[in-house]
């Protein structure tokens, strides 16, 4: 009888949900090492990138078991999500490339790397007749260097965007972060069905593709989005080797499509090796997190002592997935040194800007890995220690209502602290007065001292709602009390990333308060695992009704009504958003800007906000040398007279000396000034107490003179 080779749908599903987190390792690997040496070029990048990402594929997709079990309806479902994901974004999505804040930045770097391919961003001084004490070329999110200017930032996404910029021009590039959110949906299912089942992945894509801060960093250039596919990736590609591992041992789980002249035990060693291969490039994906945020180092803590714990177990004999904790260290380390190295060479300003929580997380790290070693090494003399701790008495139930204690102590938290900060340095004071802006806009008293954070588990209920968080602690908690008793060892990882994570981020977010900015950060690992463990929860209440002897109809009405319950909380607060793209139109108004200045020309700009705003715009975007005039302290425009030097010093070089400025005013003592920028567009709310319900207005102009 004829086999087919049709790939079932489980296999479909389990190979759609782990390939973004390779390609993406593929590309991140390629595209940084070319950027290293000032080669990262279309003709150079995009061949090595798709080598690479095929390479990393093949080896880590390649005759994979029966991982996940689903039918077609259930594989379809995911991927209709998701593709509704990518096109209800794109559809909506931002257009944010004047620099305010994080997006544009990162849309800056993109579009330099794209256009130049090579890092630092050379001053250009030669176009401005030469070094003066009046020229500025740093701007916020550009850290002045060594005679030249270096983006805020890890270069990872960046790296991801420019691919973007390099297909479809700007327009490709902002329509990158849909695509990414889209891939992050069938990551995020693909997790799902592999630890709770294939039928609750549908659900989950949806409730976490629905999730305001989702639709927000599906929309525009951030960094969150790309983490998220690697750190979940990492999970859905450990957990397939785990069940290589098993089908080598057992012989169970393979696909019946795998060629009848192969032998069994020729499958079964192939399987075991791919087992490890797998474990590594595990490891890869978690590492390369770091390479997408420095935040990724805290968010993979937890796969370092996995890994350890894994070769724990291989030395005292006790479990067979003790064989992949070497290979999982390995891969690990290379992803994250590999991010840690890359900083350092390319984002040095902003690490020592961050130097006062980088440093002590680095020591961190190091202590990790040394006390992974170390009980790695005694693991023998360990054991039976840790048996007699099994032993304890109650202590799975502790270890169940621990989880719950924690979440109640987050819950009690706006009662028992006010968590505030005075300012200390230069930044601290500018977020002091940005946030006592943010609340006179609230029709709040105002103290910029004030951080919001004991509000953070509220913030995730505004998301996501309730039922998610209470059927999250609920399955936090059985599942921790398994594994006291020694069962459920596959949910140890996602478990311990998830939580640590959480707790984490909601004990300090680290980022300005306001609303949606601070949904942000809930996005790489909270809001997704706490989707996760959500269905979890949800399948272990219908089952539970099961074994209490309830029928049909009861166990299909709590899935159901579980289902509505877990879907229309962050469905209505992300109604009131989700229609208005915000910043719409700045691409054209960017475009329109550069056509309009003259060729040769040295942009000068004269204004401090102008400054701020568009220094890396005109440079990067419209590919023209530019810096700014230094301006007295608490002045927004600089001394005449610097203004005229500078401009005979452009003169003097060749060049057009053009100024920029934000009103007519301010430049008519250097020639007539026409207006080049003329945008009114919505922004997104600051909302410091509630979650957003709107969008606010934003107007720019810039206007031109050629002095």
């Amino acid at each position: 009888m004829d086999r087919t080779r049709r790939p079932s749908a489980g296999r479909v599903l389990a190979v759609v949900s782990a390939a973004p987190a390779l390609v993406l390792a593929g590309w991140l690997l390629a595209g940084l090492s070319l950027l290293l040496f000032g080669w990262f070029r279309p003709i150079a990048a995009l061949p090595l990138g798709l080598v690479i990402a095929a390479l990393l594929c093949r080896y880590g997709l390649r005759r994979l078991p029966e991982t996940v079990e689903a039918t077609a309806w259930q594989t379809a479902g995911v991927i209709a999500v998701a593709l509704a994901s990518g096109v209800f974004n794109g559809l909506f999505h931002s257009e944010q490339l004047i620099v305010r804040r994080d997006p544009a930045t990162y849309a800056q770097y993109a579009v330099w790397l794209a256009g130049h391919g090579s890092l630092p961003a050379p001053h250009q001084q030669a176009a401005f007749g030469g070094p003066d004490q009046a020229l500025r070329f740093d701007s916020p999110g550009f850290y002045p260097s060594g005679g030249a200017v270096v983006p805020q930032f890890m270069p990872g996404a960046p790296l991801i965007d420019a691919l973007g910029h390099w297909l479809g021009g700007l327009p490709g590039l902002l329509l990158t972060a849909p695509l990414l959110g889209a891939l992050a949906v069938l990551v995020l299912a693909g997790v799902v069905a592999r630890l709770v089942g294939a039928r609750w992945a549908p659900l989950a894509a949806l409730v976490f593709a629905v999730s305001l801060p989702i639709l927000y960093t599906s929309r525009t250039t951030f960094s969150e989005i790309p983490s998220l596919i690697l750190l979940f990736g990492g999970l859905a590609l450990l957990h397939d080797a785990q069940v290589r591992l098993r089908s080598g041992i057992t012989g169970l789980g393979y696909l019946p499509s795998l060629p009848s002249d192969e032998q069994p035990g020729r499958i079964r060693r192939a399987q075991s090796d791919g087992a490890v291969i797998g474990a590594e490039l595990a490891g890869l994906v978690f590492g390369l997190a770091v390479l997408v945020r420095i935040d990724g180092l805290r968010d993979v803590l937890p796969v370092l002592a996995y890994a350890g714990l894994l070769i724990a177990l291989r030395r005292a004999g006790v479990r067979d997935e003790g064989r992949l904790g070497v290979p999982l260290l390995f891969g690990l380390a290379a992803g994250a040194g590999t991010g840690v190295a890359a900083g350092y060479i390319l984002s040095r300003p902003y690490l020592d800007y961050l130097s006062g929580s980088f440093e002590p997380l680095l020591a961190i790290c190091g202590a990790v890995l040394a006390l992974t070693l170390v009980v790695a090494l005694l693991a023998p003399r360990l054991a039976a220690l840790l048996r007699r701790a099994a032993g304890i008495r109650r202590l799975p139930e502790f270890a169940g209502a621990l989880v719950a204690l924690v979440m109640t102590a987050f819950a009690a938290r706006p009662w028992l602290q006010t968590v505030i900060r005075q300012p200390a340095t230069p930044e601290d004071r500018l977020n002091y007065e940005f946030i006592e802006r943010t609340q006179l806009a609230n029709g709040l008293p105002a103290d910029g001292a004030r951080l919001y954070y004991e509000e953070s588990l509220y913030w995730v209920i505004w998301y996501v709602g309730v039922p998610v968080v209470v059927l999250a602690t609920l399955a936090g908690a059985v599942l921790t009390r398994r594994m006291a008793r020694g069962r459920g060892f596959g949910w140890l990882l996602p478990l311990a990333v998830v939580g640590w994570t959480t707790v984490t981020t909601l004990y300090r977010p680290g980022i300005t308060p306001d609303h949606p900015w601070a949904a942000r950060r809930l996005v790489p690992v909270v809001i997704p695992g706490l989707v996760l463990l959500a269905v979890w929860g949800l399948r272990w209440v219908r089952d539970k009704a099961r074994r209490m002897g309830y029928g049909q109809a009861v166990q299909r009405g709590l899935a159901t009504g579980g289902a509505v319950l877990l879907l229309v909380p962050p469905a209505i607060t992300s109604i009131g958003t989700a229609f208005t793209p915000v910043e719409r139109g700045e691409r054209a108004a960017v475009e329109a800007m550069c056509a309009a200045l003259p060729e040769r020309a040295s942009v000068l700009i004269v204004e401090r906000v102008t400054g701020d705003r568009l220094t890396q715009v005109v440079r990067g975007t419209c590919g023209v040398p530019t810096a700014r005039v230094a301006f007295p302290v608490g002045a927004d425009i600089p001394v005449r007279s610097d203004v005229e030097r500078l401009v005979g010093r452009v003169r003097a070089a060749g060049r057009v000396p053009v100024l920029l400025a934000a009103k007519r005013e301010q430049l008519l003592p250097y020639g007539e000034a026409v207006q080049v920028l003329k945008l009114a567009v919505r922004q997104d709310e600051r909302s410091l107490t509630g979650p957003p319900d709107g969008t606010w207005s934003l107007s720019m102009n810039v206007w031109m003179a050629v002095a």
